[in-house]
């Protein structure tokens, strides 16, 4: 049966660009769908870099004006790769064109622009997601199937951390193409939107709605020279973060985020308690989910090293033989494979712009309550 065909746009080329277009790629070669993706066209503001990307992963053209890209009649879906600061703007005119969208994390610079987008994509009607990749990890997919049959029983504590230490270099300029993540103008936020942003929409499908927060933030390096000005400027961007927060159903929880972990480049883990049962889970180990059940009995009691390589595991049927473990690529192949069957099954998956929205307005009353000082509510989702 020939599939249907599903032409992709991509704006960026960069770190984000290559997984992307990974996934795009290999996702028909694993999974049984009636969609294909074709790598139609690469947009990106340097045309020769641009046409050395498309090169490399196959696209089939180049466009150097995304505006150009999105009127493309051939263009079915825009996936944007490029800073924060874009996101808006180029969703805005892909919704506007009918265009299906795919959009790096975080959604937005703030709470109030992920509102605009939401509700842009939403009158459209247009298939949307976030490209929150680590919902996709099996062992944390697992951890949600074990959380929704009440093996944990009600949850009492959730505590995560991302840290890493690229930034420690007073040296180290801010801005430019490899270095906007350290420019507020174009990032929003520090590791808040960037590296906790992952840590929150994990906590938000594992566990619920966040109620408030109480946080602290600071910057160590406050000037840095600017890549593209080569003048000394202010650095408006959080260096670390850290925060209590209440779940809506009664859990505690501590998040901590930091560039300035010596020593750590991608340490990512979660650990959720509840009264039955708790779990925890680490990006270096990402196969493996730690289980612990008190109703365990017998001298053996204890935790559990659970491989996450079988069939019955989630998504690992589409893989290798048990015992075969997968990486970081395969959850963004995860994530189009589950997007592409949304769109045969009519049943949108997430994360959507909308559940975007929901962790852009915890960044937001995150960086508010480092200012303040005091706890602050979540805006909590409107309903449709």
């Amino acid at each position: 049966m020939s599939k249907k065909k599903l032409n992709v746009g991509i704006i960026g080329y960069g770190f984000m660009g290559r997984t992307h277009s990974n996934a795009f790629r290999t996702v028909n070669n694993f999974f049984d769908l009636e969609y294909e993706p074709v790598l139609k066209a690469v947009c990106a503001r340097d045309g020769a870099k641009a046409k050395a990307f498309a090169a490399q992963w196959g696209y089939e053209s180049v466009e150097t004006d995304w505006k150009k890209l999105i009127a493309r009649k051939d263009i079915d879906l825009i996936d944007i790769a490029s800073p924060n600061n874009t996101h808006a703007e180029i969703a805005f005119a892909a919704a506007a064109a009918g265009k299906m969208i795919l959009c790096e994390k975080p959604l937005a610079m703030n709470g109030a622009q992920a509102e605009a987008m939401v509700k842009a994509v939403e009158k459209a009607k247009t298939p949307n997601m976030v490209w929150y990749n680590y919902r996709r990890v099996p062992a944390v997919t697992l951890a949600k199937q074990l959380i929704g049959e009440g093996r944990l029983g009600r949850i009492f504590h959730y505590r995560a951390k991302f840290l890493q230490d690229w930034t420690i270099s007073k040296d180290l300029p801010q801005g430019g193409a490899g270095l906007w993540r350290l420019d507020a103008k174009v990032a929003g936020s520090g590791v808040t939107g960037d590296l906790l942003a992952h840590c929150i929409d994990t906590a938000l499908w594992l566990n619920g709605s966040i109620d408030k927060v109480t946080a602290m933030t600071e910057t160590f390096v406050k000037e840095r020279k600017h890549t593209l000005t080569g003048k000394v400027e202010k650095v408006g961007i959080d260096d670390a973060s850290a925060f209590l927060a209440r779940f809506s159903n009664g859990s505690l929880a501590t998040f901590e985020s930091t560039r300035y972990a010596r020593g750590h480049k991608a340490l990512y883990t979660f650990e959720i308690n509840g009264e039955h049962a708790s779990i925890f889970w680490d990006l270096h180990d990402l196969h493996r989910l730690q289980y612990f059940d008190h109703r365990d009995e017998g001298l053996t009691r204890g935790w559990r090293s659970l491989h996450i390589t079988d069939s019955d595991h989630p998504y690992m049927k589409n893989w290798w033989v048990p015992g075969l473990q997968i990486g970081y690529e395969h959850t963004f192949i995860h994530q189009v494979a589950d997007f592409l069957r949304g769109l045969q099954d009519g049943a949108p998956a997430g994360p959507s712009f909308r559940d975007g929205l929901a962790t852009d307005y915890v960044t937001d009353a995150v960086l508010k309550s480092a200012k303040s000082g005091r706890w602050e509510k979540v805006k909590q989702l409107r309903k449709r």
